[in-house]
This record gives C-alpha cells, structure tokens and sequence, in this order.
C-alpha cells in the first residue's frame, strides 16, 4: 500500500501500527471542516452586535485550535511511539481546549454559578490529563486505573450539564430549556463515546490507528464544529441582555449605561462618575449623597 498521502505526506516509519495514507486524507477532511466551520463563524463576529457575541468568540477559538491541531496531525506531527504504535499526543491538546470551552458555553447558558462552571472545566481537564497519562502506560492495568479516574470525572460532567445545569436552564422558561437540552444533548452525545473510542484505540489497541481516528475524527466534528453551529444558530432568537449574556462589549457595563441614556464626561474618575455625582456604569445605581463642605 502507497505510504504516501493525497497532500504528498510520508507517513510515519519505524512503528508496526501507523496512520495510513488514508487516514491521513481522512484528517486532512476534518481539518477542512474545521477552517470552513473556523472562517464563517469569524465572518459572523462582524456581523453580530458586539455584545452578542460571547458564544461567537468562545467558539472561533475552539476551531482555531482545532484547526491547528488537525493539520497537525494530519501532516503526520504531534505523535510519538507506544508499544510499536504510533500515539498522537496532539489530540488530547486539542480536547483540553474543546471539551472545557463546550463545558463554558453550556454553562454560561444555563446561567449556572462560576463555582459549577469552574468544577466541569476542572472535570474536563482531569478527563483529558487521565487519558493522556494512562495512554503513554505500557502493558500495565494501571492504564485501566487511570481510564477509570477519567471516566469519573466525564461522569461529573454529564450529570452537571444533564441535571444540574437542564434545571438552572428551565427557571428561564421553557424555550430557553428547550434549546439547552438540544445543545447538552449533542455534547453529551458526542462525550458519551470519547471512553469508548479511547478504550478501543489508545487504551487497548483493539482497533488500528486509523480506525482509531475515524472513529475519534466523526466525535470531534460533532463535538466542536456541529455544536458551534447549533449554538450560532439557536443564540439567534436569545436576549442576551435578559441571559445576562450581553458581556463580550465590556466588562464594566458601560454600554448599558448609554443604552439607558446615562451619560457621564470625558473627565469621569475611575468609578464611572461623572459631574452629576452619579455612577452611570450602573443604570439602576442611586445618586451619591451630597455631604457639607
């Protein structure tokens, strides 16, 4: 079989099971996907107010990295050998920034606490470190202990955005329920399968290393570029300013204070306030009590 790619990459040499030219073509695909995904969603940023554009900018760095990541490996780079087979560690670099941006955006919809948001990140990453680490194990069931402590954590994971997160989404009323659950479920979905695709390929090499990243490439489209565009597509018809979701034009809320007709000088102090003693980067804030000279 030619060892050599549609894009004129020699595959890797000196492993027993290795990336085919096919598989590499089959990444070269996926990584298309991305950019495409990648350059409309960048397209959209200009498009979308400014303060509407939070899951719009979450995701344009989750197709950047995955873009980068994917050529990556489709060129054949990013891997090392593990027991006569050829383990690309970049994956997992790409999931490290994929799986918490999907855990953010989730929360960040629900209008769950940071103290939840920060435990699922948390819970992402320790899946992804788990995986890495029991990958580079060799013919060791340590590498099923380390398989197991990274299930756990995705198992934390999906109960938050399943249970936790589904019912901070309900309290803002049904259609907002309604569009979570969808983009949950296809997180999930995808996430439900990562353990399998890891057990059967790195974990025990059931299946070979292209299998492996067919079966992983089809998760991830699901996972980064498919959710990106459910969440683009549904955040059409969300008030962000009633989500509270209207922060990606400042932080200090000026914006709304214009947007409330509160103006304050060219020469406001630091706290926002301006000759008529009010602080106008809080609309509902109350006029500051004159004192005696």
């Amino acid at each position: 079989m030619d060892s050599t790619s549609t894009f004129g990459i020699d595959q890797a040499t000196g492993v027993t099971h290795a990336l085919s030219a096919h598989g590499s073509d089959w990444l070269w695909a996926v990584t298309a996907v991305y950019l495409v995904v990648f350059l409309v969603l960048l397209g959209l940023c200009f498009a979308t107010p400014e303060a509407d554009r939070v899951f719009h900018y979450l995701f344009t760095c989750m197709l950047l990295a995955g873009s980068t990541i994917y050529f990556a490996q489709a060129a054949d780079l990013g891997w090392t050998a593990v027991d006569d087979r050829q383990l690309f560690w970049a994956k997992y670099a790409n999931w490290a920034v994929s799986f918490p941006a999907a855990a953010i955006a989730l929360g960040l919809l629900a209008d769950v606490s940071w103290t939840t948001i920060f435990t699922n990140v948390f819970s992402c990453l320790l899946w992804v470190v788990s995986y890495l680490c029991g990958s580079f194990v060799v013919s060791s069931s340590y590498r099923w202990g380390l398989f197991a402590f990274g299930t756990l954590a995705y198992t934390i994971l999906a109960m938050s955005t399943l249970n936790e997160s589904r019912e901070a989404a309900q309290r803002q009323g049904q259609g907002m329920a309604r569009d979570y659950m969808v983009l949950a479920s296809v997180a999930n979905a995808a996430w439900l399968l990562y353990p399998v695709a890891w057990g059967l390929g790195d974990g025990s090499g059931t299946i070979g290393v292209t299998a492996a990243w067919v079966f992983v490439g089809v998760l991830d489209v699901v996972q980064t570029p498919v959710l990106a565009v459910a969440f683009v597509v549904l955040s059409r018809r969300w008030d962000y300013a009633r989500l509270n979701l209207n922060l990606s034009e400042s932080r200090s809320g000026w914006h709304a204070g214009e947007a409330s007709g509160i103006h304050g000088s060219s020469h406001d102090d630091i706290n926002g306030n301006g000759d008529n003693g009010k602080d106008f980067a809080r609309p509902d804030a109350l006029p500051l009590q004159e004192t005696a000279a």
